[in-house]
């Protein structure tokens, strides 16, 4: 049976010298590994050799669900070309990669999160092609991966207090908020001391994380903080540090 829906490359290597094996997360169907047989060909019917990000309308063959299908056709649309000119932009990606990855399960849809991906991408590529700026891109990342948490119901709880939940009142800014992990969201001056893995979080940060709309305005270390306390859940989540990680982290300290 042949399936045709919309697909962004997460991931390709090489199979043979004319072939590749495609990881391509999906619109409808989920997250699929293909083979494209003869897609390194010059004159190939996918557009030439399939590369990191690029996207478009796809058709594979797939009877069974098989943890292998076979790629028929790929209609390549306009490329992110623009990413590879930033190293921290491009670095952002392969972490939004990473993650998406880490966290969904093959042929299981999430149209929501596909439509978030592919904007993710889009809007950090324009950036790249108007200006370099760090700041704009992290609050990108940030705003992706939250949604990444919301698609696959691993949504923190910031608008109150896990335990007791209380609302985050403005005078509770004053550097007296926490991130528990184990948690999953913000507690209070008052809770705290039942989570030992709470993370201290400074005033502007809260006010990003309980209020999203703050992310566009706020500065550069601001977004930092957000962002560190957003990989260390990733990795409480997931049992393991991103590989991405300590390439952001490092770039934060920049």
């Amino acid at each position: 049976m042949l399936t045709k829906d919309f697909a962004i490359c997460i991931r390709a290597s090489d199979f043979s010298e004319t072939s590749q094996i495609v990881t391509f997360f999906t619109r409808a169907s989920g997250k699929i590994r293909a083979i494209a047989k003869g897609s390194k060909r010059q004159k190939s019917s996918f557009d030439g050799a399939i590369e990191l990000f690029s996207h478009g309308k796809i058709v594979f063959a797939d009877s069974s669900k098989k943890k292998l299908v076979t790629l028929t056709e790929f209609e390549q649309e306009g490329g992110l070309t623009h990413l590879s000119k930033n190293l921290f932009a491009f670095n952002c990606c392969l972490l939004a990669i990473e993650l998406l990855n880490t966290l969904t399960n093959d042929y299981d849809p999430h149209t929501d999160l596909f439509d978030s991906f592919l904007q993710f991408l889009q809007n950090t590529n324009e950036l790249q092609a108007t200006r370099i700026e760090k700041r704009e891109t992290l609050a990108l990342l940030i705003l992706f991966q939250l949604s990444l948490l919301k698609e696959v119901g691993l949504q923190p709880i910031l608008s109150h207090c896990v335990n007791c939940k209380s609302k985050h009142e403005r005078r509770e800014t004053r550097n007296e908020i926490y991130f528990s992990n184990s948690a999953n969201g913000l507690v209070c001056r008052d809770c705290e001391g039942i989570y030992p893995d709470r993370i201290r979080v400074g005033k502007h940060a809260a006010g990003c994380l309980t209020n999203l709309k703050m992310l566009a305005g706020s500065n550069e270390k601001t977004l930092n903080e957000v962002e560190k306390i957003l990989l260390h859940h990733f990795t409480h989540l997931s049992g393991c540090s991103p590989k991405l990680a300590k390439y952001i982290l490092e770039n934060l300290k920049a």
